[in-house]
C-alpha cells in the first residue's frame, strides 16, 4: 500500500472510497475521494480499489447558465470560498467555471480562517461566502469539543457577520462533514451542514452557492428544492429562506 492508493474500510462495509494520504506504520491516514472526510484505519482493515473503477458522476447541471439567452442581460452573484482542502477547492472552482460563476478560492487551515476571513471579504467583496474544509463529530468524546472544526467555522462566521450583518448582502454557507449545524446557524450562517451529522459531498457547498448566484435577487429561493439538489439533501445541509444574488437588466448591449 502506498500514498495515493484508493481504499475502502472493511469494518464500515466499504461504504466510502478514500485516498491514502499518509502512512504511519500500520496506521493509514485517509481522505475521502468524494466526501469531505478525514479518517484513519489499521492497514488490515483496508481494501485497495481500482482507481479506474471509482466513478463520481455527481455533477448536477443547473438550468439557465446561458447568460446570452434573450434581450435581457444577467450579472450572477460572486463567490468567495475558504477551504482547507485544495483538491476539493479545485473541484468547486471547476464547478463554478462550468456554470459561468465568478469565484475566488483560498486554501486556508480551519484554525486560521477566523483571522483571515475579513481580509478576503474586503478584497473580493463577494455576494456569497463559503467556509468549509474538514470536520467530524465525536459521539464518545468526554473532554473538549464534540466536533473537530465546528468551533473554527463558527468563529469564522461570527467574524464575517461583524463585517456584514445582513444576510441579504452576504450569504454565508458554512460547515463540512458532520459539522454542528445548529450552532453555525445561530452564529450567523445562512446555510450550514450537517443537520443529521452525516458526511457531505465535496461539491455540496458549491451547488448551493451556484444556484443562488443564478437566481434573481428579487426572487425568494425554494428552500426545499434547493437542498434537494445536493448529494444528501436536507440530511446533509439545511438553511434559512433567502433570495438570489443575480442582477437582471435591460437592454443587453449587442455591440
Amino acid at each position: 500500500m502506498k500514498i495515493g492508493d484508493y481504499v475502502t474500510r472493511i469494518s464500515y462495509k466499504n461504504d466510502i472510497v478514500f485516498e491514502v494520504i499518509e502512512i504511519e506504520g500500520n496506521n493509514i491516514l485517509l481522505k475521502g475521494v468524494n466526501v469531505r472526510l478525514l479518517a484513519d484505519a489499521p492497514i488490515n482493515d483496508l481494501r485497495i480499489c481500482n482507481k479506474r473503477e471509482v466513478k463520481d458522476d455527481f455533477f448536477p447541471k443547473i438550468e439557465n447558465t446561458n447568460l446570452d439567452r434573450n434581450e435581457y442581460f444577467y450579472i450572477p452573484g460572486t463567490v468567495l470560498q475558504l477551504d482547507s482542502d485544495k483538491s476539493y477547492l479545485n473541484r468547486c472552482l471547476e464547478y463554478y467555471k462550468e456554470n459561468n460563476i465568478r469565484a475566488a478560492g483560498k486554501c486556508i487551515k480551519e484554525s486560521e480562517m477566523p483571522r483571515e476571513v475579513v481580509k478576503y471579504l474586503k478584497q473580493y467583496n463577494p455576494d456569497i461566502l463559503i467556509v468549509t474544509g474538514h470536520d467530524a463529530y465525536y459521539k464518545k468524546q468526554t473532554k473538549g469539543s464534540m466536533y473537530k472544526n465546528s468551533e473554527n467555522f463558527c468563529k469564522t462566521v461570527i467574524e464575517a457577520r461583524k463585517y456584514e450583518k445582513s444576510s441579504d448582502k452576504l450569504i454565508i454557507i458554512a460547515g463540512a462533514c458532520q459539522s454542528n449545524y445548529e450552532e453555525l446557524i445561530k452564529c450567523g450562517a445562512t446555510f450550514a451542514s450537517s443537520p443529521k451529522k452525516i458526511n457531505i459531498h465535496a461539491l455540496d457547498p458549491a451547488i448551493i452557492a451556484t444556484n443562488l448566484c443564478l437566481l434573481d435577487r428579487n426572487d425568494s429561493v425554494d428552500l426545499i428544492s434547493l437542498l434537494e439538489k445536493t448529494k444528501y439533501g436536507k440530511d446533509g445541509i439545511g438553511g434559512l429562506k433567502s433570495k438570489g444574488t443575480m442582477f437582471v437588466g435591460y437592454p443587453r448591449n449587442e455591440v
